[in-house]
């Protein structure tokens, strides 16, 4: 673990990172369409290549960073992230600026994060949320800003009322949290703004 925390991060920190930052511009930009992610060198093994890549990317030593139970029993990948980023773990979800989970069944409902306030909707969580794969899942159909009319997602591992959840977020906007798929080493982003809907036969 040792080698790991030394030479596990970007082989070029800033160009990875920005490499990184720009796909999830593009993946909020652009909901419900996959971005490749710049794989940092190597990771804990508690953390896929995408996983990974957001945490080296989004986090540093201010915003407090929630992990799933699972991600936080490993006191290896809690001196992965304090070496690469010294961003603060916490185990409230509610505090959160960023949140990682690595299945649907380690994350609390969407309510239990932070959703922002009035004056400032961006003290709100993102949520990385790791799944098995983008495609190959029940359909749902997206509609709102960044999309051309309708598009349509299948992603495979979300929560069983995952769109009761997301219709409750959606209902706080400008207020509410914002939700990035990660399968691999490929993300696909779900800003607040967007509307999900299972799609009916």
């Amino acid at each position: 673990m040792d080698q790991l925390v030394l030479e596990g991060g970007f082989e070029e920190s800033v160009f990875g990172a920005q490499t990184v930052f720009r796909a999830l511009m593009d993946a909020f930009a652009n909901p419900g369409r996959a971005q490749a992610l710049q794989a940092p060198l190597a990771g804990p093994p508690e953390l896929s290549a995408g996983l990974a890549a957001l945490i080296l990317t989004l986090c540093d030593h201010d915003p407090p960073l929630w992990l799933d139970p699972a991600l936080r029993a490993s006191e290896a990948l809690a001196t992965w992230i304090r070496f690469h980023t010294g961003a603060p773990l916490i185990a409230d979800p509610s505090r959160a600026h960023f949140a990682f989970a690595t299945a649907a069944e380690r994350l609390p409902p969407l309510a239990h994060f932070a959703a922002g306030t009035d004056d400032y909707p961006d003290r709100s969580t993102t949520i990385a949320l790791a799944v098995p794969a983008l495609d190959g899942g029940p359909v749902l159909t997206l509609r709102g800003p960044g999309i051309d009319g309708v598009a349509s997602i299948a992603p495979v591992g979300l929560p069983d009322d995952f769109i009761t959840q997301w219709v409750d977020n959606g209902a706080l906007f400008p207020r509410g949290i914002d939700l990035l798929l990660v399968a691999g080493d490929r993300v696909m982003g779900l800003p607040r703004s967007t509307r999900i809907s299972a799609e009916t036969a």
